[in-house]
């Protein structure tokens, strides 16, 4: 029996294994995705800054661990939110706009403590990095837009595309397939520049991988330029939009009623004396914006009689924003209400606006809330309406959607389903500013586009404006203007898969989103288990620690 004499060891080069970015690196890269989702939306509208912002978020919290991930994803949101919503602050103080901030920012932290986790699922499969990017911000925003106490839509992807070419996407699959393209898009340039990092010069990599992210990334970006949209009726009604303007701009508005009411039925009179002298079409209906009319005219004869006169000289009825008082003390309702010359307000023609806003137009919680402040009691209690908002005159049927309504996906697709031919949404932004009305008109023109049906706002101080099918606008005017627009509108038309597949596509990318974050378990525990056993051969011939 020969001895064979011990073989020697085989010694394995040890790469250094894959790690995040420094934290020196990622932090300001979480700083410049929130400042890119920010100027890409209104009014800076630098639309193809989002994919951008959306890889630099990504490429923060890669690899990283769950709490960092969540701590950068944090930071990002925050730089988005806190000046996004500063308008916020305008009517409700300071505390409000920074709670409203930070609630947004938890759901893009939490965002990314989901994208540290699936690192290495990406990292074993880099094709599914555009995919899992997409599915990941379409569940995040679906989320924020329903909790807590309903969601506060702000700031989604979709609506910094209101230049983009992805808008055209809405009317396949609606907000959430235009988030998805362009966070997909995001994926793809992310995927593309860490492909292309050669941290290891040793290592020679293929351009396959880079050149097909290169074109993943631009056929979401400019592909969707070749995608249909809707084509409206043939049908036309002549609409007019009233924009009174107010006396002063800021909370006092409130104080202003008469004066706003007066204003907005000069500004029908005026219309009606250019229709007499034959220098303006005759409309067959008249759009004031939310709370035209801040005194209920129900109640109040004075305001009835204002109205009832500037019905009677333009010969068509007028869809008038009012706030209309209850029973109870205390308790309103938000509504627009047909108002037709001679026979005066159709009570069957009332639409009760269905989602108040938490904090603004009541106080959720407001007996917990009093022991912090008893600021709470200045907000008035606005109650829900409970019917879809279908506004019928003879001329036209109108989906009547109130100032935030435009942002949740299912009250405007709720009016289209129920029969309009076009929409118009009422607001007041007195109270607001110009950029919070321009970040308003985007999601008119996205839903004009998601849905195949024009649209219009009617805006107490601006930006009014009409828009096509195909997300343009048409005659708008200016902020803080008394302004009077007539256009022909074209009703009714096609109806789009968006409108027909409802909330079933983001339903489905959140159901993904979930399958990704369960596949990306059992690759954790397979790192973790091999860690200590040693480097392993990575994906891209790189020897790396699991």
């Amino acid at each position: 029996m020969t001895l064979q004499p011990p073989s020697s060891p085989q010694v394995t080069a040890e790469v250094p294994a894959p790690r995040p970015l420094p934290l020196k690196v990622a932090l300001p890269m979480a700083v410049l995705a929130g400042l890119a989702l920010l100027v890409a939306l209104p009014p800076y509208g630098l639309w193809w800054l989002s994919p951008v912002g959306v890889a630099l978020a990504g490429a923060a919290v890669h690899r990283r661990r769950l709490r960092a991930g969540f701590g950068l994803g944090f930071v990002a949101g925050l730089v988005l939110f806190v000046p996004l919503l500063v308008w916020t602050s305008f009517a409700a103080g300071w505390l409000p706009w920074m709670l409203l901030s930070f609630a947004e920012a938890v759901f893009m932290g939490l965002m990314g403590l989901a994208f540290a986790w699936v690192s290495p699922l990406v990292d074993r499969w880099r094709w599914a990095w555009p995919l899992v990017t997409g599915l990941f911000w379409v569940t995040m925003e679906a989320s924020r837009d329903r909790a807590p106490f309903g969601g506060f839509p702000w700031g989604r992807l979709a609506f910094s595309q209101d230049d983009g070419p992805a808008l055209r996407l809405a009317a396949y699959g609606g907000a959430p397939l235009v988030t998805f393209a362009v966070a997909a898009a995001g994926g793809a340039l992310l995927a593309l520049a860490w492909r292309a990092w050669r941290p290891t010069p040793r290592v020679r990599r293929p351009l396959g991988p880079v050149l097909g992210f290169a074109l993943v990334a631009a056929a979401l970006i400019a592909g969707p330029l070749l995608v249909p949209v809707a084509q409206p009726g043939s049908e036309t009604a002549t609409v007019a939009i009233v924009q009174g303007n107010v006396p002063r701009l800021g909370l006092d508005f409130n104080a202003q009623r008469r004066a706003v009411l007066d204003n907005h039925v000069a500004g029908t009179e005026k219309l009606a004396a250019e229709v007499a002298a034959g220098r303006q079409k005759q409309p067959d209906i008249v759009i004031w914006p939310e709370n035209s009319s801040d005194i209920d005219p129900l109640r109040n004869t004075d305001a009835a009689s204002v109205i009832s006169r500037a019905a009677d000289l333009i010969k068509a009825p007028i869809l008038v924003g009012t706030v209309l008082r209850t029973d109870k003390p205390g308790d309103i309702e938000n509504a627009g209400i047909l108002w037709n010359p001679v026979t005066g307000p159709d009570r069957e023609q009332i639409y009760v606006k269905r989602h108040p806003v938490p904090f603004a137009e009541y106080m959720p919680l407001r007996s917990i809330a009093r022991l912090v402040t008893d600021k709470v009691d200045l907000v008035r209690n606005m109650l829900s309406g409970d019917r879809v908002g279908i506004i019928d005159s003879d001329a036209v049927t109108i989906g009547d959607v109130i100032c935030f309504e435009v942002a949740y996906d299912d009250i405007v697709r709720d009016t289209v389903t129920a029969g309009a031919q076009v929409f118009a949404v009422q607001t007041n932004n007195a109270t607001f500013n110009e950029a919070e009305a321009r970040q308003q008109l985007a999601m008119v023109r996205l839903r004009a586009v998601e849905h195949g049906r024009e649209a219009l706002m009617s805006s107490t101080v601006g930006v009014s404006g009409f828009v096509g099918t195909d997300g343009r606008v048409h005659d708008s005017s200016g902020f803080n203007v008394a302004a009077v627009m007539v256009r022909d509108m074209r009703l009714g038309g096609t109806t789009t898969l968006a409108t027909r597949l409802g909330h079933w596509p983001e339903m489905a990318m959140v159901a993904l989103a979930v399958v990704a974050l369960a596949g990306a378990l059992p690759l954790r525990r397979r790192r973790r288990t091999t860690q200590q056993a040693g480097p392993v051969a990575g994906d891209d011939g790189t020897t790396e620690a699991r």
